[in-house]
C-alpha cells in the first residue's frame, strides 16, 4: 500500500566546498547532484535558505532538491528554513546521507527513527521538530575502530568503495520515481533485496 505522503523535499546532507566534494561524508550531495544533473536543473545558492536549491519535476509533482552550505553538523538550520517557508509538512522531507552501519553499497530507505550518532540527523530533529521524516541512508562502512570514525567520513572512498557506492546511488536514483510518489514499500522491497 503507498505511503499516503508524496515527498516534496529531498536534502543530501555534506560538507560545503571542494575539500570534502570527494568524501565519504558527502554522498547525499552526491546522490541529489545525480537527480538534478539527470533532470537538467541547475542548483542556485539561497542565502535565506542557508543553501543550494533547485526544483526537478516528477510527473506532476514539483520536489525540490536541496544542499545545505552549512557544516554537516548544522544541515538542520538549512533543512528547517527551507521547509518553514514553503510549508513542507516532516512527513514529506527526505534526507539522504551516510551511513557507517551499512556496508558500501548497500541502500535503506526508511521513514522516522532516530539519528543513530549522525549529527546531520541529530541537528534535522532539533530544528524541525520532529524525527518523521524519512531518511535514504547510503551505507560507507566502518572503518572498525571509533576513534578512526571522523578521519574515516571526511576521507575520500578507495577506488573499489567509490564504485559501490556510484552503483548504489544509481540504482537509488533508479528508484526516484517511487520514492517521490511516497510509495516506500515498493521502493524497498527493491532495493533492501539487493
Amino acid at each position: 500500500m503507498p505511503d499516503p505522503t508524496p515527498v516534496q523535499l529531498i536534502a543530501g546532507l555534506g560538507n560545503p566546498g571542494p575539500e570534502y566534494t570527494e568524501t565519504r561524508h558527502n554522498v547525499g550531495f552526491w546522490f541529489v547532484d545525480r537527480i538534478a544533473r539527470d533532470a537538467g536543473a541547475v542548483f542556485r545558492n539561497e542565502s535565506r535558505f542557508l543553501g543550494e536549491v533547485c526544483t526537478v519535476g516528477v510527473g506532476s509533482e514539483a520536489v525540490r532538491l536541496l544542499k545545505p552550505s552549512t557544516f554537516m553538523n548544522h544541515s538542520g538550520q538549512s533543512v528547517g528554513a527551507l521547509a518553514r517557508f514553503f510549508r513542507v509538512p516532516v512527513e514529506a522531507i527526505l534526507l539522504v546521507h551516510d551511513d557507517l552501519d551499512l556496508s558500501p553499497g548497500t541502500v535503506r530507505l526508511k521513514r522516522g527513527g532516530g539519528h543513530g550518532g549522525h549529527n546531520g540527523l541529530r541537528d534535522s530533529i532539533a530544528h524541525l521538530g520532529s524525527k518523521e521524516f524519512a531518511r535514504l541512508r547510503i551505507g560507507i562502512g566502518h572503518p572498525g575502530n571509533q576513534a578512526a570514525v571522523t578521519s574515516y567520513v571526511l576521507g575520500r572512498p578507495g577506488q573499489p568503495d567509490r564504485e559501490l557506492l556510484e552503483i548504489a546511488i544509481a540504482e537509488a536514483v533508479d528508484e526516484w520515481p517511487g520514492i517521490v510518489r511516497g510509495d516506500f514499500q515498493t521502493v524497498m522491497g527493491r532495493l533492501h533485496s539487493r
